[in-house]
């Protein structure tokens, strides 16, 4: 059976990231931090040879990407922008104060004052289908409009990748969290990955096995 290896990097800091707003398919810049993020990254993962390398199709990843390859010292393989890695989305709340918005999404339904309390206690799966409800335009994704996009992509790399390969996925902090916590439902997802960070799965055809999570 075939058997990948794939290294997920969350994207280094960005604008939105340092004013805590809410970013999905909405994108803003990496910070000077966000760059530096990236590099050190890169040289964690110097010696890795990737025989593929994907990111996002936000400027905050494909910016991490190159500078994660500007590190490595074996991998001549170029960055290709896949969408179905991109960050959740979340509609109407793009680009508002996160803790507003996860306050507004679940104090209603919950009690819970804030992300990472509501995590203390219900699956992430729930803050999907919560905010997309909460949406005015019902454009935010809910939990299986995610994970359709999401194991597309992975389909797509069983497809066309070969046995053993080692890949590089630059994406985004809750799209990361969440494929965790479907690998490893005892995992503790109540805080996300860092930027920089490395989590590292398996994918075969039974699905997606956690190896580390926010190194």
């Amino acid at each position: 059976m075939k058997q990948l290896k794939l290294y997920f990097v969350r994207h280094g800091q960005t604008i939105f990231n340092k004013y805590n707003r809410m970013q999905g398919w909405s994108d803003s810049p990496l910070t000077e931090k966000g760059y530096a993020d990236a590099h050190q990254a890169g040289v964690r993962l110097s010696d890795t040879k990737f025989d593929a390398v994907y990111a996002s199709d936000t400027t905050r990843a494909m910016n991490t990407a190159r500078a994660i390859l500007a590190e490595n010292k074996h991998t001549t393989a170029e960055i290709q922008a896949k969408t179905e890695f991109r960050e959740e989305f979340y509609g109407y709340f793009e680009g508002n104060d996160s803790a507003q918005t996860w306050f507004e999404v679940l104090m209603p339904i919950s009690g819970k004052r804030s992300f990472h309390e509501f995590l203390e206690e219900r699956p992430i799966a729930e803050t999907k289908d919560a905010i997309k409800a909460a949406d005015p335009f019902h454009d935010a994704e809910n939990n299986a409009e995610f994970w359709e996009r999401i194991n597309r992509g992975f389909n797509d790399l069983l497809a066309t990748a070969n046995d053993g390969d080692q890949i590089l996925i630059v994406s985004h902090g809750t799209t990361i969290r969440s494929i965790a916590a479907k690998a490893d439902p005892e995992l503790d997802i109540t805080w996300g990955p860092k930027n920089g960070s490395i989590t590292r799965f398996t994918l075969d055809e039974d699905g997606i096995h956690l190896i580390e999570y926010n190194n």
